[in-house]
Order: structure tokens, then sequence, then C-alpha cells
């Protein structure tokens, strides 16, 4: 007994002492993601249509990035840049549906190994299975805890009202809004935690506004002037941000916000097809590595080390996520994956950091980019060659090819990509393990409606809204 009390105390201790770099103390950390918010969906943004009071009132204690991007342009494969701090093809998952490498260390795994309680809410994707979202199998062999969540409440994919959710493999019908539904639950185990005097990390990932799109009527009569699917839309994205609000006020109330770093972002571009526009007028949506399909809103607020809120045009990416966290949170190097294709942002955080170090690189479906400060090379197909360079900072909108003015930046920016992507097919290939190759193998996504564990369920979800048509 006097052993276990002495242990405990040093993990107490732990928690309470600075950072390597001895600035700031070790935060709780909650990581929130919008699943299809385009750039330009914010009220900070004055958005034509939609209001954001919860996110504007975050970006104005915290720190708004104006250039954030998500890893990849759809789901899973920025969830995957997230949690491990990589480009998502070296983790095996080269486009949405398809599962993480067990064989990766992700950002979970090492908060859980450093003393931190590891929770998981809504929507997941990194399991290998594609269709609109179903609670996760026990028996998943790449359901959250496999990947460091101690708990979990979790879904295949994208998720809308009354979710059926999955408690660690035990299924629960849930009432309401999933976004409100999870961030209930994600306080729920904060609660806990804080009770316990356990430093946390708690991922919340919505299903919104990713469609089927279903708003409570009062969320979207404020739309009542746009057609159906938009009304939806925007309504799921004001009960979306009434939940941030409920989230901020919950660690307020527990005494847990100074000392909490809450990260905002969405996991791709925006839609096209919703209006008014989702993109802010960039290029591209959806899928699209233009900047359309790429920049999506993001805010950091942690009002211990944030202590002067500001707008930042530094460049940053998911694939930070990750380093940045392992250095607030004091994490050896061991604990990332190498390489790494993030940077951390913490000197950032105080406003000591003014220059990245390094590329932003994208890679996706044969595809590809490199940002670099004001400048983005990219290529529709990268076994071609023809690549497009935009200065962004003079044409955000991606309407000029620069590449004849600036052929010194064209050609140094070839020569840095070319170099990274043979290191990503390194990856692919398993170089970066230990054993030196991939296992078990890579293998596609396949359909949970192939999953025979599934099939007792068809008869009765096949009536569910967001089920009908695929079922078919």
């Amino acid at each position: 007994m006097p052993s276990l009390i002495v242990a405990t105390t040093l993990l107490l201790c732990s928690f309470t002492a600075t950072t390597a770099a001895g600035e700031l103390p070790r935060p709780n950390i909650v990581l929130v993601m919008a699943d299809d918010m385009g750039w330009g969906q914010t009220g900070y943004y004055r958005h034509p249509v939609l209001k954001t009071p919860h996110l504007d009132a975050m970006a104005a204690d915290g720190l708004r990035f104006d250039r954030f991007y998500a890893g990849a342009p759809n789901c899973s494969p920025t969830r995957a840049t997230v949690m491990t701090g990589r480009s998502h093809d070296r983790t095996g998952v080269y486009n949405h549906g398809y599962p993480l490498r067990l064989q990766e260390r992700t950002v979970a795994q090492a908060l859980r190994d450093a003393g931190y309680a590891t929770g998981h809410f809504g929507k997941w994707h990194l399991n290998g299975l594609r269709g609109p979202g179903v609670p996760i199998l026990a028996s998943d062999q790449r359901h959250p805890g496999v990947f460091g969540f101690e708990e979990w409440l979790s879904v295949t994919n994208f998720f809308d009202r009354n979710p059926i959710l999955s408690r660690a493999g035990e299924f629960v019908e849930f009432e309401g809004d999933s976004s409100e539904i999870i961030v209930a639950e994600a306080l729920s185990f904060v609660r806990r935690q804080t009770e316990a005097r356990r430093p946390f990390f708690a991922v919340i990932w919505y299903g919104t506004p990713h469609s089927p799109w279903r708003a409570n009527e009062p969320d979207k009569a404020a739309f009542a002037n746009l057609d159906a699917k938009s009304q939806n839309h925007y309504g799921e994205l004001v009960a979306m941000d009434r939940s941030v609000g409920t989230l901020r006020k919950g660690l307020r109330e527990l005494g847990a916000a100074e000392n909490t770093l809450v990260w905002f972002c969405s996991d791709n571009g925006g839609l096209p097809k919703i209006k008014p526009d989702t993109v802010g007028g960039l290029r591209g949506f959806k899928g699209s590595l233009y900047e359309g399909g790429l920049r999506v809103p993001a805010i950091i607020e942690w009002p211990a080390a944030i202590t002067e809120p500001r707008v930042t045009g530094f460049p940053a990416v998911t694939m930070d996520i990750f380093p940045t966290l392992a250095d607030v949170a004091g994490l050896p190097d061991s604990a990332l994956q190498q390489p790494q294709d993030g940077m951390s942002l913490q000197k950032l955080l105080t406003g000591k950091l003014t220059k990245r170090e390094k590329p932003i690189p994208f890679r996706h479906r044969g595809r590809a980019a490199l940002i670099d400060h004001e400048f983005k090379l990219l290529t529709l197909d990268i076994a071609r060659g023809q690549f497009e360079l935009y200065h962004l900072e003079h044409d955000p909108r991606e309407t000029t090819d620069v590449s004849a003015r600036h052929p010194e930046v064209a050609q140094r920016l070839r020569a840095a990509f070319a170099t990274w992507n043979d290191s990503v097919e390194a990856s692919v290939a398993g170089r970066d393990y230990p054993a030196g190759k991939v296992t078990p193998a890579d293998s596609p996504p396949r359909l949970w409606r192939d999953v025979a564990e599934y099939e007792s369920y068809f008869d009765a979800w096949k009536m569910r809204p967001e089920f009908k048509s695929w079922l078919k």
C-alpha cells in the first residue's frame, strides 16, 4: 500500500510540473472537430446567414487561425493526421473509410501512457468501415480503445439526430441532437476526471454538418428562405455552435477552463450545393486540394497560456496537433512515430513563433500540394508531374498560376516535394516500423452491411433516415 501511495503522489506531482520548455503547466486537452464545416461558415467571418456566437466568443478569447488546413480534403485521412502527426498515406489511411495501421503511434496512446485519462466521443471512421455511422462493435479490431482511448462512446462514421452509439461495445440509443449528446457525455467524462484530480484528454468528433441533414425546427427557423437541405445544414451548425457554448460553460463550472487547451477545427473544406457559400469564396470544396477543400476554421483556447487573444495568419495544419500536444505535455520524442510531417506550435501560443520551419505537405488519391508560407505548389496528377504554383498572399482564391513568374520558387518546391514524396513511399512500404514492413497488411475499406455481426440489426435500422436509401 505505501508504494501505491508514493506512485500516485508522484503521478499527481508530475502534472503540476511545467513542461520541458519550463514555461507552461501541463494542460488538460479537448480536441473538437466538425464534420464538413467549411472555412467560411462562422460568424466571425461574417457569413451572410449563419450566426455562431459561441465559436465567435471562443475566437475572441483565444488564438484564431486564418490559415489552418485539414490534413486531407476528406474525413478519415484527416483524422489519421490528427492521431499521428503524419501524412495520412504514411498511416495506410489513403481515403475515407481506410483503417489506421495498428503499427502507428497515436496521440491518445502517448497521453494515456503519460497518465492522462483518455476519452473519445462521436465519429471515429478509422476502423476500415464505410457507410452511414453505426455503433462500433466490441470485437472491432480497430476500435478507439485499441488506439489509446480508455473510454469511448463512438460510431463508425457520420451520425445524426437520435443516434445509436457504442459505449465500449455496448449499443446505447439516445434522443436529441447528436452534437449536444456527445458534448454532454464528454463533460460527464471530464467531471469524473476533475473529481479524481486526473488530467484528461477528450476527443469530440461531431457528425455535423455532414449529410443527411436533420435539424431541430427552431434551429433552422432563421433559414426559412433557403432550400430544405441548406436549412437543415445550417440548422445543424446552429446546434453544434450551441454545444460549443455548453462545453465552454461546463469547463468553467468544473473549474477546469483555465488550464484546459481546447482546439477546434473541421475535418475538410465545405460542401458544394449548399447555399449560401460554405468556403468563404475560396476555390474548390470537400475533396479538392485547392484552398476550399483544405482550409478550415480553427481556434485554440487555453487561458493559462494564451493571455493575449489574437488572430494569426501563420499557416498550420492538423498534422501539427500531435507534435504541439506532445510539447505542451512534455512527452518524449519517442512518443511520436517518425518521420513527422507536422511541427509543434507551442511557441505560437505565446506569440514567439513567426515563421514556419517546414512546408505543409498533402498527398491524396494521386494528387498533391505543398504550402510554403505564401506559395502553394499543386498537382492534380503526381505521375504526370504537371504542377501549378499559386501566391496565396496575393491570390487566396487561386485564380492565377505564377510558375512562369516565379520559376525559382516552382523549382525549389518541386524538388522539396519530390524528396518528401519519396519518404512517403518508404512509409507506405512500412520502412518506418521496427519490422520494416506493414503487419498486418493494409486492407481496403468494407461496407459495414457486409460485416456478419451487423446483419441482425438490419431490420431494426432500415427505417432510420440515415440508412433508408443506403440499405436499399
